[in-house]
């Protein structure tokens, strides 16, 4: 079983550094490449004013994180930690986030990112690799893999998760798509010359294995003695076992 985490954080800046702070958090979870609704979402009040560069981007102000009595990331730095025990992490422009989440562990002094998660994938850093010279924006990334970002209006870490989500299973879907199509098993199974039935292959007719008539083998081993004296000896496929294995289900 693999846990990932979908992660995202907005910010009052860009430096955590030089006394920025994380403003909202979200992580949201995957399993085996499935969302599992098990999603942590938190506003985090940052004891200092947001820039109103940050604001313009996300629309978080202090006015707001007052009125919904944000708490301090004191009192939620450790269910954060806990969410994100153990599992891979998965966030585009990865530095930014871990650093943000770096800095408020270590004001708690709880352990720092690389010590709490299995491991980071960086989706921007993915996709810079994947379409070279291209725009690898969060929003570019949705157009060119078709994922519908049309709820989205203002940068927010959650709707941010959800996107990202789908456009990682879209960025990486080649390389688990037999994966994922033989997790999803309907009824459909291979049938052996006996008649037996083993495990089912969604989306697949019954695949029939059919042995080899003495007709069949006869002709086999006549095409292997001419191969022999052609290579004057015996020919390689005598020495792959095949030929052997052929003989013996006959």
């Amino acid at each position: 079983m693999k846990r990932q985490i979908i992660l995202d954080t907005e910010t009052t800046g860009l430096y955590p550094d030089q006394g920025d702070r994380l403003i909202e958090f979200a992580g949201v979870e995957m399993i085996d490449r499935r969302f599992t609704g098990n999603n942590l979402h938190l506003y985090v009040n940052p004891e200092r004013d947001i820039a109103e560069e940050a604001v313009a981007v996300h629309g978080i102000t202090l006015d707001k994180l007052t009125e919904m009595n944000a708490p301090l990331f004191a009192r939620v730095g450790g269910q954060i930690a806990d969410f994100l025990r153990d599992a891979e992490l998965v966030i585009h422009n990865a530095p930014f986030d871990v650093g943000f989440l770096n800095m408020e562990f270590g004001r708690m002094g709880l352990p720092s990112i690389t010590n709490v998660a299995a491991n980071v994938v960086d989706t921007l850093k993915m996709a810079r690799e994947m379409y070279p010279g291209q725009k690898n924006s969060l929003d570019a990334l949705c157009t060119r893999l078709d994922v519908d970002r049309s709820k989205r209006v203002l940068h927010g870490a959650l709707i941010d998760c959800e996107l990202l989500g789908e456009v990682y299973l879209a960025m990486t879907r080649n390389q688990f798509s037999l994966v994922d199509e033989l997790m999803g098993t309907s009824d459909s199974s291979i049938l052996s010359a006996d008649g037996q039935r083993s495990a089912p292959l969604v989306g697949h007719p019954p695949l029939l294995v059919v042995a080899p008539s003495a007709d069949d083998m006869a002709a086999h081993e006549a095409y292997l003695t001419d191969l022999d004296k052609i290579v004057e000896g015996a020919c390689v496929w005598r020495g792959t076992g095949r030929h052997e294995g052929a003989e013996h289900t006959s």
